[in-house]
């Protein structure tokens, strides 16, 4: 039997590809995590899996040779995910070392690998395409990223199968809950509004006004189409940005989560300047410890991704995370 693995599956986006994957009628699926934070199985209970596999066990079984001729593509999402942490041991060794091993892996038995890469390479540059002249993180999550993706570039020639690098932007969407201060800013200021009836945003800065830092945020619905586009296409290889191309405004995703929560109150929609006006939206005071550290815009070059062949419409923001929202409210109705 031939199997797929999706590693950090018990997280956010792997746990939405092990359910895309259910919906295909997969469930020969090997879920491989680190379970030390327990809350995360809740993101599998509505998946089939084959098998669990802790994720010191299955770099094990890998080197011992249990899964030789087995798998059928790896999914690799496993990762320390906190922009913020400082343990730069602790990192490179779940983002890097874990990542390299899997890339051997792959190599030696012929196996598709398709990994999350971020747009934290790019650091507060201006351009992001894919290319070494516009990658600077500023972070070591970011560089451990990056390192990797360095590795990739100068291992191409002696890949066997398929490699992809995915460079996710700004995330957001369901099974995103156990992140906690990393969800997303559309997780966050939904549960603010519904809970104080207003949302906090920074301030200015960058040369943006109060909220108007741009990112680009971009639905797991679609991050999920796009590996299930190269999981099809094993001929194609590369790094890819992973994102909408398009900017949108802090405010924006502010606006469209408040208003999604209004109108499941049948209230009507107001308007940025309303909510400013009347205290739903204000501003805090930008964090010390992200200056030099924060980036304050980011919209993915999806020229290569188009390049490949992906042509799929990207959710905008008013779109995606209202609907986000509308799930998230079926699930808490009160």
């Amino acid at each position: 039997m031939m199997y797929y693995v999706v590693t950090g599956a018990a997280g956010f986006i792997g746990a939405n590809l092990v359910k895309a994957l259910n919906d295909r009628g997969i469930t020969d699926i090997i879920a491989v995590d680190d379970l030390s934070r327990g809350d995360k199985f809740a993101n599998l209970v509505d998946c089939e899996i084959a098998d669990y596999l802790d994720k010191g066990a299955f770099l094990e079984a890998l080197e011992a040779g249990g899964f030789d001729g087995e798998l059928s593509a790896i999914l690799h999402e496993g990762a320390c995910s906190d922009t913020t942490e400082t343990d730069g041991r602790y990192v490179m060794d779940n983002n890097y070392r874990y990542s390299r091993a899997l890339l051997d892996f792959c190599i030696a038995d012929e196996v598709p690998f398709i990994y999350a890469s971020s747009a934290a390479v790019y650091g507060r540059g201006t351009t992001f395409r894919e290319a070494r002249e516009c990658e600077a993180p500023l972070n070591v999550y970011g560089y451990s990223k990056f390192l990797f993706d360095q590795l990739v570039r100068r291992r191409w020639n002696e890949f066997t199968a398929q490699v992809v690098g995915l460079r996710y932007f700004n995330v957001y969407g369901e099974r995103e809950q156990h992140k906690a201060r990393m969800a997303s800013v559309a997780f966050h200021f939904f549960h603010q509004y519904r809970t104080a009836g207003s949302v906090a945003l920074f301030e200015g800065s960058g040369g943006y006004g109060n909220g108007e830092q741009r990112r680009d945020f971009v639905s797991v619905e679609d991050i999920v189409g796009i590996n299930l586009f190269f999981l099809d296409r094993p001929d194609r290889s590369g790094i890819f940005n992973a994102g909408t191309g398009t900017a949108q405004s802090f405010n924006d995703v502010a606006v469209t989560a408040v208003n999604a929560c209004r109108k499941a109150q049948n209230a009507a929609p107001l308007t940025l300047a309303d909510m400013q006006r009347q205290g739903i939206v204000r501003y805090i005071a930008f964090p010390t410890e992200l200056k030099n550290k924060y980036q304050s815009y980011t919209q993915a070059d999806v020229s290569a991704l188009h390049g490949a062949g992906y042509t799929a419409p990207f959710l905008a923001v008013e779109e995606g995370v209202t609907r986000y929202c509308e799930r998230l409210l079926e699930r808490n109705p009160a």
